[in-house]
């Protein structure tokens, strides 16, 4: 397993969910790069440092001891591959605080890291929520690596915190370095909101959600073929973010009690926030999880599912053969998976092995939906 050496700490870090024989790790040069600069700067003992996107808490948990650090991001996968890497560290877990992306962090901070996020929307609303969280002479510095740094995160910076300067090229990686300037109180464009016809549902979505602007193509082919029960269903919508699967479930099935569960805090208070607009107090279970790691076996009879493809900027389909075998676990026997994918991602197969029995339910030129029974 590769060390993660810098001169602030050696660390031994793993990625979560953890993969046996994991090809990837939980590090990169931009973290490297980071932490080398930031360290030539110069960081006094008592610095509020702010980290922002931290994958698996490489940057906190490096400064952990030297600083007072606060964490933030949008991934709970991210937050407990922080906690894993504190422990596998014999460092305090109470060493860094972490706040989620759904929350503002709240300053003045004299540091911010930032590890540029797949998703620039997420990045403009972190930019946005620092105004007033500085310190007077704060440093914001951003880094990625140069094949997931666009121009545009640059343009970000600037807008928002002050000019720019992009450093050189070390392994890949590159630095953005802000300098603050004052600048009035900026104007959110977060969260977003788009209409269905079917359901007549508005749906909120905050800066971090899949598909903000609109209904993403694979659950508009599903929304049409959910099934409907008048029983007293238990069923979760796995990966729901912004709750559309789970929502449109719940309004054509009065007696069902619902699950709805992500990894991304923002989908979860976007979920929240749709539930009560489109079916008010009707009770619920919305949170942040790793999937169904943390559901009981056997308590649920169906589980509906849009399954990803990518963790942060990784392809691959780790992530759904996971949540298959999390469903497979949670169902009943004779319980339901639902699922909408890509034709070409071959999911039919790979149900076949874990299921008694797979059906294809629906089909689009792009799409398919199936069904699997335990």
């Amino acid at each position: 397993m590769p060390i993660f050496d810098t001169p602030f700490a050696r660390l031994d870090l793993i990625r979560q969910p953890e993969q046996q024989a994991e090809p990837l790790q939980a590090f990169d040069a931009a973290d490297e790069y980071l932490l080398n600069h930031l360290h030539e700067q110069g960081l006094p003992a008592n610095a509020r440092v702010l980290v922002l996107n931290d994958s698996f808490g490489a940057l906190a948990a490096s400064l952990a001891g030297h600083a007072r650090v606060t964490n933030s991001g949008d991934s709970h996968l991210g937050f407990l591959g922080l906690q894993a890497n504190l422990a596998r560290n014999h460092l305090p877990t109470d060493a860094v605080s972490f706040v989620p992306a759904s929350a503002t962090a709240q300053g003045p901070f004299d540091v911010v890291l930032i590890r540029v996020p797949k998703t620039l929307a997420l990045l403009e609303e972190q930019l946005i929520r620092l105004h007033g969280q500085l310190a007077p002479d704060a440093r914001v510095i951003a880094a990625g690596m140069l094949k997931h740094l666009p121009r545009a995160a640059g343009d970000l910076l600037e807008k928002y915190i002050g000019p720019v300067q992009a450093s050189l090229a070390v392994k890949k990686a590159r630095l953005l370095l802000a300098t603050p300037e004052d600048k009035p109180a900026p104007v959110s464009p977060y969260p977003t909101r788009y209409r269905l016809d079917k359901p007549a549902i508005e749906l909120l979505n905050h800066a971090n959600v899949f598909c903000r602007e609109d209904l993403d193509i694979g659950t508009r082919a599903f929304l049409p073929h959910l099934p409907k029960h008048l029983s007293r269903m238990r069923v979760a919508d796995l990966g729901c973010g912004n709750g559309v699967l789970g929502i449109a479930y719940a309004l054509g099935s009065p007696q069902a009690e619902l699950t709805l569960v992500d990894e991304s805090y923002m989908a979860v208070q976007s979920a929240q926030e749709n539930w009560r607009a489109a079916l008010g107090e009707r009770p619920v279970q919305i949170r942040a999880g790793d999937g169904l790691a943390e559901q009981p076996a056997d308590s649920l009879d169906l589980v509906l599912c849009n399954p990803p493809f990518h963790q942060q900027q990784v392809v691959g389909d780790f992530l759904a053969w996971r949540m298959f075998q999390q469903a497979r676990a949670a169902l009943v026997t004779g319980g339901e998976l639902w699922i909408v994918g890509n034709r070409h991602l071959g999911y039919h197969a790979k149900l076949k092995r874990l299921f008694r029995g797979v059906e294809q339910v629906a089909a689009t030129p792009k799409f398919v939906v199936l069904k699997a029974i335990k």
